[in-house]
Parts: C-alpha cells; structure tokens; sequence
C-alpha cells in the first residue's frame, strides 16, 4: 500500500521521516525469551533514569514538539513511549498483552520512539500521515472516545488508525494478527530512525517468526 505524509503536518515537522515495516507473522499469547529481555530492560532503565529525565529523552522531546506545533498539549495527551517510561520508572512494570504488542513496548520505551502496530487485514486502501481534525471519530485502545485534533495521525481511507498517544480499536494488533504493519514516528529524520528499525526488523524474526518482511521510509 502507498504512505504518503501531507504537506499539513510536513511544513510543520520538515524532519518527519516514518518507518514502514510489512510482514506476516505467527503471533502468540506469551514468549518467555522476549520477557527475558523485557524484565532486563525495565531494570536497566529503572536504575539509570528519573521522571525527569524522561522528557529529556531527544526523540521524546521532538515528538512533545510536534504536538505542540500540531496544537496538541503534550501534557494531556501524552506520546505511548512517554507514557511507558512513566510507568516504569514508577515500578507499574508493562502490560503482557501478546508477543507482538510486547515486541513493540519493549522497543518503544527502551528507544523513546512512538510505534503503531496494525492487523494490515483490517486496512482499507492507502494511507496518509496528517492532523487529526475537530470531531473526528477514533476509539481509543482501551481508551475509548479519544479527542484527536491536533494530533499526529495514520489515515487509512476509513479514517484514522493510528496517533503517537494510542492506536485504534479497528486495525489494532491482535493474537490473531497475521499481517502486520509497523508505524516508526521520527521526527528527527532518517538517520535517527535506522538504528531502531533495525533493531524492530531483528526482534519480529526472532519473536514473531516473520516472513516476506519489508523495510521503506517515508520522507
């Protein structure tokens, strides 16, 4: 399918580069190897980081940017990798939902990077990477009603599927995911986003067993 990011949220963030990553999985309720690296990663993070700190974090800080710029407070809506690290810098631990979100989670709040993750069934047409508009319908993951505007968003031709704070109920990553579509937000450019996608190319082989994977981005 086409990406596309509008000129609306482009002249306003020119550094917004997305990660596109495509592939077919075998998802699963639990992997205790993935765990492994999660309960390692949350005490390293633990020790090393203050609630402070976070907003600190540069990714973090650009992605704040961006919602400021797109007419968003960053306070009240808060990116899900900031949200994250809150969470375990205040011993909340993660969520064990599937291996996939799990993935995902680990990845986000260990780089700072906002990351959607879509059943791509449940896609419909193209997407396009904008501004949420005033009354625009989204549900939340475990959210509910969420007010969208002024935040960055996925758009398929259905209607939004994905922002930095929360994905959507519709094209949400479930345990019978079989096609899954990554979403890496950057808004620090390219070079930024190369080392994580790899890095999210590695943990989906090794945990989600993944075949005829792809890898673009979207400038």
């Amino acid at each position: 399918m086409n990406v596309t990011i509008l000129p609306e949220i482009k002249s306003l963030c020119p550094a917004l580069t997305l990660a596109i990553i495509e592939c077919k999985i075998k998802n699963t309720g639990y992997d205790q190897s993935l765990w492994d690296k999660i309960d390692q990663e949350i005490e390293r993070y633990q020790s090393q980081t203050t609630i402070p700190d976070i907003k600190k974090n540069p990714i973090i800080a650009a992605t704040r940017d961006a919602y400021k710029k797109c007419g968003k407070d960053p306070n009240r809506y808060r990116p899900s990798s900031e949200a994250l690290c809150r969470r375990i810098v205040n011993s909340k631990g993660l969520y064990q939902i599937s291996t996939g979100v799990d993935v995902i989670n680990l990845l986000s709040f260990k780089t700072g990077y906002s990351i959607g993750a879509f059943d791509a069934d449940f896609i419909e047409g193209d997407l396009s990477y904008g501004i949420g508009r005033a009354g625009e319908p989204y549900t939340g993951i475990g959210r509910g009603p969420l007010n969208i505007e002024g935040l960055p968003i996925l758009r398929d031709e259905k209607g939004g599927i994905g922002t930095p704070t929360s994905d959507e109920e519709r094209t949400r990553l479930r345990l019978e995911t079989k096609s899954l579509l990554i979403n890496i937000n950057g808004y620090l450019g390219k070079e930024h986003l190369k080392t994580v996608a790899k890095e999210c190319v590695t943990l989906i082989n090794e945990h989600l067993n993944a075949e005829c994977l792809s890898l673009r981005f979207i400038e």
